[in-house]
């Protein structure tokens, strides 16, 4: 197995949301990271299955945070 990259990240839930997680957590004895990383694993085909901004809007941009001229 490749070895663990234990960068940290900071994510940002909306409060109802994070409490549900540490619930979750708390239920299943496991760590807030550990919860998101199983939930990432079960939703990543679904989430790899939403159009991007740019399938949406059929703008061209690289960015499609950049300002309209």
């Amino acid at each position: 197995m490749a070895g663990t990259d234990k960068r940290k990240q900071s994510l940002y839930f909306p409060e109802e949301m994070l409490k549900e997680i540490q619930e979750e957590a708390n239920r299943q004895d496991r760590s807030l990271s550990w919860v998101v990383q199983q939930a990432w694993k079960i939703a990543r085909d679904r989430i790899k299955s939403f159009p991007a901004v740019n399938d949406v809007t059929g703008d061209e941009r690289t960015d499609p945070r950049e300002e309209r001229p």
